[in-house]
Formats: structure tokens, sequence, C-alpha cells
């Protein structure tokens, strides 16, 4: 029988979703926070995949309908705020000619996510520390960009992906999912990048936004 798993209780709920409206709306403020929101992932990090079933099909769900929308098989791929690198693995699955980067601003979550390169026998995955405010790769370095569930920085995943490339934004719980931003937001926040939505949708629990970054866009 399957572990059940925890669903986020309203406290949660309420905290992510504050701190992606400060990231949207105020990202100079990030820094003021950025500690205590890595002690949070550092301490959850152990036994996070049991109890959220981050590696499950129902959690998996947005994340796995939005890449449908990809008209073009990506060669470079960055997963931000990968935690424990379950979709990033899944990622993987999905584009098998593709190498993918997972980025999560927790020690702990990597630590956990390169456990599970193993499952990478051709070792197309790599998980490194970053803070997705500022990452650790060059410019326009990506053919797509995908996050689940994590505030948006709008402005790296312009500068990270390359014109032309595209953007998932995956929300596993909809709109009870803690670290979530309103679509008109991120639509509106993306437009003044150079990203024009290209799509949204649903899937099980979950909801899910794709982006395209103009081939003239800077």
């Amino acid at each position: 029988m399957a572990e059940p798993h925890t669903p986020p209780n309203r406290r949660v709920i309420l905290a992510g979703k504050t701190i992606s409206s400060i990231v949207a709306n105020a990202p100079w403020a990030w820094p003021l926070i950025r500690r205590p929101v890595t002690r949070f992932f550092d301490s959850a990090a152990q036994g996070w995949d049991s109890r959220t079933g981050s590696a499950s099909s129902e959690r998996l769900a947005a994340l796995a309908s939005a890449v449908l929308e990809v008209d073009r098989s990506p060669e470079r791929i960055l997963d931000i705020g990968c935690g424990t690198g379950s979709a990033t693995v899944f990622l993987a699955r999905e584009f098998p000619r593709a190498t993918i980067r997972g980025v999560d601003i927790s020690p702990a979550m990597i630590h956990e996510a390169r456990k599970k390169v193993g499952l990478d026998p051709e070792a197309r995955i790599a998980f490194r520390e970053g803070d997705a405010s500022q990452l650790p790769f060059p410019d326009a370095g990506f053919d797509l960009v995908t996050q689940n569930n994590m505030p948006v920085f709008f402005g790296e995943i312009s500068r990270v992906l390359r014109p032309g490339g595209y953007v998932v934004i995956a929300s596993s719980l909809g709109r009870r999912t803690p670290f979530s931003t309103p679509e008109s937001l991120i639509r509106r926040k993306f437009r003044r990048h150079g990203i024009v939505t290209t799509g949204t949708g649903a899937a099980g629990a979950g909801t899910w936004l794709v982006g395209r970054k103009e081939p003239q866009a800077r």
C-alpha cells in the first residue's frame, strides 16, 4: 500500500504564497528572507519525497502536460528549484537527448538529488547549489527552463533562456501550491521581459503555463 502524502497545511500555503508575492513584486527584498527559506528546505530535505510524493505521477502531472506544448526538442534544460531532483529526472526521461541541470538554494536538497544520478547512466544530469535570483549559468544558455512549485524570478529566467526558447511554470497543486504565483501576474511580468505566454492548462490537481522568449528579445 502506498504511503499517504502529507498535504500542505494552511500556514505553509500562506507562507509560500507570501514569499512568492515578494519575489514577484519586490525582488529586492529576497535577500532578507533567503536565509530562513534555505534553512526550512535544508531541514525538510530528508524524507521529502515520501512525505510529499514529489516523484508521483500526480505531483508531476502539470509539468508532464506542459512540456507537451514545447514544439521542439531542447538540447539544454535548466530545472530551477529542483529540490530532490524528481522533476529533473522526469525531464531527462522526456528529453533523452538533452543535457539537464538542476539548481536549488538548499545544500541538503542538492545532496538528496545527487543520490538520483545513478538513475542516469549516461550522466546527462548534474545538480548544483545556487540562488534562483542569481543563477550560476551564462546568458542564453538554455533552450528550456522549467520550475515546479517555485517563486518566479522573471529577470533571471529571461537572462538564461535563449531567444526562441521555452519556459514552463508548473504548480502541482494548483491554487493550493504554497510556492505559486497567479497566472495573470506571470503573464504580465514575463511580457516585460520579452517572454510571450503560448499556452496554459491544468492536469490532475495542478496548473501550468508555457512561455516562449521572443527571438529579438535580449
